[in-house]
């Protein structure tokens, strides 16, 4: 879980507890799985005896950061930062323990406590003249935007002035000696041991983790839905059990040691037995199991599983026998109402996949058709012209489509 760490950092874990911390950033009302790597870090951290600190911004949430982005971010109100803080905040206590009898007890700090009452003027006496203008330039997130075509606000480029403000008052007022974050913060972290280097003489130190990419090039934590999130509410734990299950061979290995608490043993134990027989996808069921147990608990996991094998283990069963419970209580899969008259008067299937929305022209719906890609009631549809009538409604109301390998619909006509 280490991409970059400053010499010194092991050595200062091992020599007494340290406070460390990790950035988030509330720009949105849930944290996704990018953000479950900098969580584990903590909870690492605090696992080990240390104190973890995880600092939500909502000052830095109002300014933006320009690391690893192509472009200015949209800058957020106080009432939107507030309630994401507040989001943010309920989704780590999942995590981490912040039972304060204990001396490692997580706290959480928010950088608007101590930034709402600094000057600008105050700011760039006590803090601007201690870092360079070469030294801020030669990071490479500030390189990249400056040499692009949409250059660099002013706001953006003091972000790393005010990240390691961060780590500077976290530093003096909390004695937190280590900063940890994705590899993109790596120039900005850095900055804050400068700070605390050049103001007060102190010695601070971080590390980095590597930032999580997909085998195939793909974007991490993206389906074609959007993000992966932690609140089940925008990605219910069944979808969420479904990301993980369909990681690739080479996914799976990478992310079983990175995502899940399991040892060494026993990581390499399940590569070994996968490496024996892939087909049974050894490695993506308990990867699966143990993320989606870690984020939304047992239950969720055994009704995420349920329906996982009320969907795909019994494929050839006719669908007739899923019950009215069974087909309503399939946790996840995305749920449609629709008028029955039209089923009741005929309707093709082209106009009804465009009409449910389950497609976003009929185009498309044609041309997945033809590919072979739709399925209705277990069943592949070949022909474009096929009606979808009254005698295709299950229980007199459902009809249960398939679209690709993985995606559910049950729509419901009423």
């Amino acid at each position: 879980m280490i991409q970059d760490i400053m010499p010194g950092t092991e050595e200062q874990l091992n020599k007494e507890m340290t406070s460390g911390y990790v950035g988030f950033d509330p720009t949105a009302d849930s944290l996704h799985i990018g953000s479950l790597v900098p969580i584990l870090l903590l909870v690492h951290l605090q696992k080990a005896g240390h104190k973890p600190y995880a600092l939500v911004g909502g000052a830095t949430g109002m300014v933006g950061d320009p690391s690893g982005k192509s472009e200015e971010r949209n800058l957020l109100s106080e009432e939107t930062l507030r309630h994401n803080q507040e989001c943010v905040k309920k989704q780590l206590m999942q995590f981490l323990d912040f039972d304060s009898s204990k001396p490692n007890c997580a706290e959480m700090v928010n950088n608007y406590d101590w930034f709402k009452e600094i000057s600008f003027l105050t700011f760039i006496r006590d803090v601007g003249k201690h870092i360079t203008v070469n030294y801020m330039t030669s990071k490479d997130s500030v390189k990249k935007r400056l040499e692009g075509e949409t250059g660099m606000s002013f706001t953006e480029f003091t972000y790393q002035l005010v990240q390691g403000y961060d780590f500077y008052w976290l530093y003096k007022n909390k004695n937190v000696k280590l900063q940890m974050g994705g590899s993109d913060q790596w120039g900005n972290i850095v900055t804050g041991t400068e700070l605390i280097r050049r103001k007060d003489s102190g010695e601070a130190f971080a590390f980095t983790c590597p930032l999580i990419t997909k085998a195939d090039g793909g974007k991490f934590g993206k389906t074609e839905k959007g993000n992966i999130w932690l609140d089940s509410a925008k990605t219910s734990p069944y979808q969420f059990y479904q990301f993980w299950l369909n990681a690739s061979d080479d996914d799976a290995e990478k992310w079983i040691r990175i995502f899940t608490f399991l040892d060494k043993l026993t990581v390499d134990s399940l590569i070994a037995e996968h490496t024996k027989d892939a087909a049974k996808r050894t490695l993506q069921k308990k990867l699966a199991e143990e993320v989606t147990k870690l984020v939304h608990g047992e239950e969720e996991l055994k009704k995420a599983i349920e329906t996982t094998e009320k969907l795909f283990s019994n494929q050839h069963a006719p669908v007739e026998d899923l019950t009215v419970d069974e087909l309503e209580g399939m946790d996840g899969i995305i749920k449609i109402d629709f008028e029955k008259e039209k089923i009741v008067a005929g309707i093709d299937v082209v106009t009804f996949l465009a009409e449910t929305k389950i497609f976003p022209s009929k185009g498309e719906a044609r041309k997945t058709v033809q590919g072979g890609g739709v399925s209705i009631n277990r069943k592949k549809i070949e022909n474009i012209q096929q009606s979808i009538e009254n005698n295709l409604l299950l229980h007199d109301k459902y009809i249960l489509v398939q679209k690709g390998k993985k995606n559910y619909y049950l729509v419901n006509c009423n």
